[in-house]
């Protein structure tokens, strides 16, 4: 979905709405205190309102006046949706509250600065160039999604079958050791810590030799925590649940390669001392990872797309002017 700051980028270029003739002499005008009204029961739903019907009365602004005299401009439902789908498909109704405050305001203030000529300025055409090079580029971006989008069932099939390894999880049962027990403030700078550190370690290799015996894997990080003196009001669970590959630090991924049943060796690092236990394995079924290939798919599919296009060309940049203007800007 497109930014923000470009929804509202667009809406000076959308000056399409079109004046309407005033009502008849004497027929009621809606007070504006029932037109600002946003009470829950006061609401009407979208889907009820007509296509013609008018969601936005702009009074004071007009291309035209009407025969009465007056100067409305009215955007219909129709009209409205129109602009939202070609600025920000999708929008939620608050984005769309926040364009039928905006839109008005812009329209007028950019009749002001066309009246003050602002719109011949050099500066301006430059800016209007630019600014359609984004709008074109944008729209190519969206039109290459919608492409990569239609993924045709095979090819995720095939994705699934020759990643299949990528999608297994396992119940993995882990106990932490943190690296050093917990000290007194008087003891911190002291040998105190290095003989802590190596305690903890001592300690994590008799607690691994534990568990591979087949003691508790609750138990032992029970114990673990008390040896360290950390403290807390809940008992630790050790077990993880269901993992894949990437619910594990990097240096621990060798863990998914272990068996059911099996246990890793004690594995250590800046954060602590690990022990894992791989309780049961199991490779999820197409229908529950449809939806990350299909998005794996798309984004591998787009990249392709966009690359053919741009690298049709190269650029050379000339380092010499750029890093003095880099200067020039430190200064």
């Amino acid at each position: 979905m497109r930014n923000f700051s470009y929804f509202f980028l667009l809406i000076g270029s959308m000056l399409w709405a079109q004046a309407k003739p005033a009502k008849p002499a004497g027929a009621p005008k809606t007070p504006p205190a029932a037109e600002e009204r946003d009470d829950e029961q006061t609401r009407t739903p979208a889907s009820t309102v007509a296509p013609d019907a008018p969601v936005l009365t702009i009074r004071g602004f007009c291309t035209q006046k009407a025969p009465s005299g007056e100067c409305q401009t009215v955007v219909t439902r129709a009209q409205f949706e129109q602009m939202v789908d070609a600025l920000q498909p999708g929008a939620d109704p608050k984005t769309k509250r926040h364009l039928a405050t905006a839109y008005p305001q812009f329209l007028v203030m950019a009749e002001e600065a066309e009246k003050r000529g602002l719109d011949k300025q050099p500066s301006f055409a430059d800016r209007m160039r630019f600014a359609r090079l984004q709008i074109l580029s944008q729209e190519l971006v969206r039109q290459i999604q919608e492409g990569a989008s239609r993924l045709p069932e095979k090819d995720i099939a095939d994705y699934y079958q020759k990643n299949s390894s990528s999608f297994e999880q396992a119940v993995v049962e882990r106990i932490v050791i943190p690296n050093r027990r917990e000290l007194k403030a008087d003891a911190e700078g002291t040998g105190q810590a290095k003989d802590s550190e190596d305690a903890v370690t001592k300690e994590a290799e008799a607690l691994r030799v534990r568990a591979a015996a087949g003691e508790d894997f609750a138990k032992l990080q029970k114990e673990a925590y008390e040896f360290a003196g950390v403290s807390g009001n809940t008992e630790p669970n050790p077990n993880m649940g269901k993992l894949r590959r990437r619910g594990l630090p990097i240096a621990h991924v060798s863990v998914c390669y272990l068996k059911p049943g099996e246990m890793s060796p004690l594995i250590s690092d800046a954060t602590g001392h690990y022990i894992y236990k791989i309780d049961s394995k199991e490779i999820q079924p197409l229908n529950a990872v449809e939806p990350e290939i299909s998005n794996i798919l798309r984004r591998e599919r787009m990249q392709e797309m966009l690359k053919s296009i741009q690298q049709r060309v190269t650029t050379d940049v000339n380092d010499s002017y750029f890093r003095a203007e880099a200067k020039d800007d430190d200064d």
